[in-house]
């Protein structure tokens, strides 16, 4: 187990939460300090993952830095059934060859976040694959019609007389029952699964357990900011983008997402983010916040080499002091003078429109030659050729002649 005291360890796991059922129990369970069983459920749905999965994926990994044992269950049964979560019509089950396809993509892409040798991944067909009919028959009764309706979705679809499938009831009753086979101590899920992850805590205690406690997660919004980040809407960030891809995507987002994004996306401690985001407030640029962002998801799918180099595949400028690879080369007359002023080569070498948008690179620090910046009374010497750059677009190989 983790030295972290208990009230850091709660202060963590509270992070970014959107409801805990029910605290105190939470903090009773912590107390006990043995390894708690932490469980979250995916149906192997779509084989791509996106940030908005990683909000779950991400408190998992806090759990799991804290000693506790994290059991990341693959729903290939329930995903035969279709969570009927969130939708207004009865959704087609997957095939055997689909979850299988899309559960070994998922395991991927996850244990980039997750440490593998912590992990405990498990299939719930283990124990619903063994189920007789007459353990299903015992499993529906434990839960009434009426009740079932009280769900928003269900209750929705029934008011418009549109149809719903038996089977589709037996989707929480299945997820419940999960908790029960893994005798889960915590059970992480998005706000829109809250129904289900009752059903579980309901489950425990008619079988004589102690109810898990129950964590859900906000929905992220997407880079629009207005909806839930969606692959089908394309306001996603995905887990498997190309670096440049994840960085043009992550630098587009509106700077109110800011806060929101370093809060559930960022493993950096909310001492740190906040202190970036007081820098907003007095006066930094919010793009260089949101790079540092960017680079820090981008190391973490890709390597930090990829990230340091990412705005480049993403096609952006260059970054200031930066030597990009291929810089044409131009060629510059001291026409007899002993040396030149930094504004005048600017201007003479077309890194400047004229020799007021000269003097504003060097006055704002925009200036680098051979990548270090340079003070405005820089002077350059005839005979000499150096990388000369004027803010992010400018850039040439100077030659004095």
């Amino acid at each position: 187990m983790s030295s972290v005291s208990l009230e850091e360890s709660l202060a963590l796991i509270k992070r970014g939460t959107d409801e805990i059922t029910k605290e105190e129990e939470l903090v009773e369970k912590l107390k006990q300090g043995r390894p708690l069983k932490i469980k979250a459920g995916f149906d192997p749905t779509a084989p791509d993952l996106h940030l908005g999965h990683t909000v779950l994926i991400n408190k998992l990994k806090q759990f799991q830095d804290l000693g506790h044992e994290v059991i990341f269950l693959i729903g290939d049964f329930t995903g035969m059934i279709g969570d009927p979560t969130g939708k207004s019509a009865t959704r087609p089950p997957l095939t055997l060859d689909d979850v299988a396809r899309n559960a070994e993509t998922y395991k991927e892409q996850v244990f980039k976040i997750l440490d593998p040798a912590k992990t405990k991944v498990r299939f719930n067909s283990e124990w619903m694959g063994q189920m007789s009919a007459a353990d299903m028959i015992r499993l529906a009764g434990q839960y009434t019609v009426a009740r079932m309706l009280e769900r928003d979705d269900f209750n929705k679809r029934y008011a418009n007389e549109q149809s719903i499938s038996i089977h589709e009831f037996l989707y929480p009753l299945v997820q419940g029952q999960d908790s029960v086979a893994l005798e889960a101590d915590v059970e992480l899920g998005g706000t829109d699964q809250k129904f289900n992850l009752l059903m579980g805590r309901m489950l425990q205690k008619n079988a004589g357990q102690a109810p898990q406690v129950i964590i859900t997660m906000p929905i992220l919004e997407g880079l629009d900011g207005v909806q839930k980040m969606s692959k089908s809407l394309g306001n996603y960030v995905g887990v498997n983008d190309l670096p440049g891809e994840m960085y043009t995507k992550l630098l587009s987002m509106p700077d109110d997402l800011i806060a929101r994004y370093f809060e559930l996306l960022s493993f950096r401690p909310m001492e740190e983010v906040e202190a970036l985001l007081q820098q907003i407030k007095e006066g930094r640029n919010p793009q260089e916040v949101k790079r540092e962002l960017a680079e820090e998801i981008i190391t973490r799918f890709h390597g930090k080499e990829a990230a340091e180099g990412a705005h480049k595949g993403a096609g952006n400028q260059v970054r200031l002091g930066e030597i990009p690879e291929d810089v044409k080369e131009v060629e510059v007359s001291a026409e007899g003078q002993a040396e030149i002023f930094a504004a005048s080569l600017l201007r003479l070498a077309g890194l400047a429109a004229n020799g007021a948008a000269a003097k504003d690179a060097l006055g704002r620090g925009a200036v680098f030659v051979d990548g270090e910046k340079i003070a405005p009374d820089y002077r350059f010497l005839p005979g000499t050729t150096q990388i000369v750059q004027a803010g992010k677009k400018k850039i040439a190989r100077v030659r004095i002649v």
